[in-house]
C-alpha cells in the first residue's frame, strides 16, 4: 500500500533529525551546556511536562548549573536559571540572542509573526520598537496616561463592590480597559460584553493554545505545515485558519474604529490616532501602526490580567500583608479619595507589596524564548546558531541564592534597614532581558521606589517613614 503524505513527510524528518541525534560532534567543537540525558532521535521530548514546564528547568538547574541544556528531536534549547545568566547572554550578547524561534502553529498558521513579540529581530523589529520607546520609553512619559488609568481603576472598584464574585472578570476588564483607551482611545462598554475586549480575550486563548508544550506536532517538525489539508491528521491547518482570522479581526478592527473616528473628528488621544492623524501613511506604515498598538494590547492586557489575579490571592492567603497595607493607605490618603499613583512615594510598604506580587507570581514564567542569530561559545559550552534560549523567570525570582525565604510572600524583603539592603528588584527580571524586554514595562513599572535606591548611609537622611514600614525590615 502507497505511503500518505503524512506518512512519507514525518519519515523524512525523522530520518533528519535521527541523523543529526546521532552524527558525531565536529572535531573541536566544544560540548554544549549539560543537561539530561538524551535518548536517540527524541532526546528529550518526554522530559518536560506539558504543564509547569519551569518547575522542571529549576530542579534542572539544580542539578546541572544556571546554564543547562536539553534537546528535542535534534533541536537544541538552553534554559537559564539565573539572573546572571540571562544578563551575560540575552543582555551582553543580545546582538545575537534577539531572534524569535520558528513556532509554526502560533506563527506562520496563527499569522503571529507580524506581532512584537514573535517578529523576527530585524529593521521592522527595530522601526516598531523606536515607535514604542518614543511613546511610553520611559516613566516620566507614562505619567500623561495616569489620569486615564485611575479613571478605570475607580470603575473597576466600583464594579468589585456590585458585584465581588465576579472580580476574575473585573480584572479582565479593566486591564483591557487601560491598554485599549491607551492604544487606541476607545472606551469599553460598562454594561454587557464588548466586542473589542471580547476579541483580545479568544485571541490570547488561542495563542496560548498555539504555543502550548506538545500541543502540535507541526511545531516540533515545521514542514508539516506544507502538506494539503486533505491529509489526514491535518486539522490544525483549519485552526490556524481560524486562529488567523481571529488575530487579524482583533487587529483590524479597531484600527478601522479609530479612523472612523479621526473621520468624524470625535476620536479621543491615543498611540494610533497620533500615528494616523493628518498623515498620508503608505500601506507598509499603516500595517506597522497597526500591527504595534495591537501587540502591546495583546501582551499588556495578558500580563496584567494575571499579576491582578496573583495579587488577589496572596492578599487571602496574607491577610496580615493585606491589614498592614491596608493602615498605611489610611494614613496617607485618609478615607475621602482613593489612592493615586502620585501617591506611590508615600506609601514604601504598599509599593514593596506590589514588587512583592511580581516576584512571588511572575505573570510570564519563562517569558517568550529567544533565538541565537550566530554560533556562541559560552563559558566552554557550544551554543549553536538557531538554538532556542529560554530564560526561566520563574526560577530567578524564586531563587534562595537572591531572595530569603523565596516561596513565602513578604514585602519586607525590598524595604532596607541599617542592618540589610533591600533584596532585588524583581521588575529588572520580570519583563524579560536584552533588546526583547516588554515594551510596555513602564505602564506599570511607574518608577524604582525611592527605599529601593537608598543605601544604609542614606536611612538617617531619608524621609519620616511610618511605624509600618520599620517593622517590615523583620523577615
Amino acid at each position: 500500500m502507497p505511503l500518505t503524505w503524512l506518512e512519507l513527510a514525518l519519515s523524512a524528518c525523522g530520518t533528519l533529525a535521527l541523523a543529526y541525534t546521532l552524527l558525531p560532534r565536529r572535531r573541536g567543537t566544544p560540548p554544549p551546556p549539560p543537561g539530561p540525558r538524551r535518548l536517540p532521535f527524541i532526546g528529550n521530548l518526554l522530559d518536560v511536562p506539558a504543564e509547569k514546564s519551569w518547575i522542571k528547568f529549576a530542579e534542572w538547574g539544580d542539578v546541572y548549573g544556571d546554564i543547562c541544556s536539553i534537546s528535542i528531536l535534534g533541536q537544541q534549547t538552553t534554559i537559564l536559571n539565573s539572573a546572571s545568566a540571562a544578563r551575560d547572554l540575552l543582555d551582553k550578547k543580545s546582538s545575537i540572542y534577539s531572534d524569535r524561534p520558528f513556532v509554526v502553529m502560533a506563527g506562520e498558521l496563527g499569522g503571529w509573526k507580524d506581532a512584537l513579540g514573535l517578529m523576527p529581530y530585524g529593521d521592522r523589529y527595530r522601526r516598531l520598537r523606536r515607535t514604542a520607546h518614543s511613546f511610553f520609553g520611559s516613566p516620566k512619559i507614562m505619567t500623561s496616561f495616569h489620569p486615564l488609568e485611575e479613571q478605570e481603576v475607580h470603575k473597576f472598584a466600583k464594579r468589585l463592590m456590585e458585584k465581588p464574585t465576579d472580580f476574575a472578570a473585573h480584572i479582565d476588564k479593566t486591564a483591557g480597559a487601560i491598554i485599549l483607551r491607551i492604544c487606541h482611545g476607545y472606551q469599553v462598554k460598562e454594561e454587557g460584553e464588548d466586542d473589542f475586549l471580547a476579541l483580545g480575550s479568544t485571541a490570547m486563548r488561542q495563542f496560548s493554545q498555539a504555543t502550548s508544550p506538545g500541543g502540535f506536532l507541526v511545531n516540533a517538525i515545521p514542514p508539516l505545515c506544507h502538506l494539503p489539508p486533505w491529509v489526514p491528521g491535518t486539522a490544525f491547518l483549519a485552526l490556524g485558519k481560524v486562529f488567523k482570522e481571529t488575530l487579524h479581526r482583533m487587529v483590524d478592527e479597531p484600527l478601522e474604529w479609530v479612523k472612523e473616528q479621526i473621520a468624524t473628528g470625535t476620536a479621543q488621544p491615543s498611540i494610533l490616532y497620533h500615528l494616523l492623524e493628518g498623515k498620508k501613511l503608505t500601506e507598509e506604515e499603516e500595517f506597522e501602526a497597526k500591527w504595534l498598538v495591537g501587540s502591546l494590547y495583546a501582551g499588556g492586557a495578558h500580563t496584567t490580567l494575571a499579576t491582578i489575579s496573583a495579587f488577589f490571592k496572596a492578599m487571602v492567603l496574607y491577610p496580615e500583608v493585606m491589614a498592614k497595607a491596608q493602615r498605611e493607605i489610611d494614613s496617607v490618603v485618609g478615607d475621602g479619595r482613593l489612592p493615586k499613583l502620585s501617591d506611590r512615594n508615600d506609601l514604601p510598604y504598599t509599593s514593596a507589596l506590589v514588587l512583592e506580587v511580581y516576584r512571588w507570581h511572575a505573570g510570564g514564567p519563562t517569558a517568550v524564548p529567544h533565538c541565537l542569530s550566530e554560533d556562541d561559545i559560552h563559558n566552554g559550552w557550544f551554543i549553536p546558531k538557531g538554538s532556542i534560549v529560554i530564560a526561566n523567570i520563574w526560577k530567578m525570582t524564586h531563587d534562595p541564592r537572591v531572595y530569603t525565604d523565596p516561596m513565602n510572600f513578604n514585602p519586607g524583603r525590598f524595604i532596607p534597614c541599617e542592618n540589610k539592603q533591600p533584596e532585588m528588584d524583581p521588575t529588572d527580571l520580570v519583563f524579560g532581558f536584552g533588546r526583547r524586554i516588554y515594551e510596555g514595562r513602564y505602564w506599570t513599572k511607574v518608577s524604582r521606589p525611592w527605599f529601593l535606591r537608598l543605601n544604609h548611609p542614606d536611612l538617617a537622611r531619608s524621609r519620616q517613614i511610618s511605624p509600618d514600614f520599620t517593622s517590615s525590615c523583620q523577615f
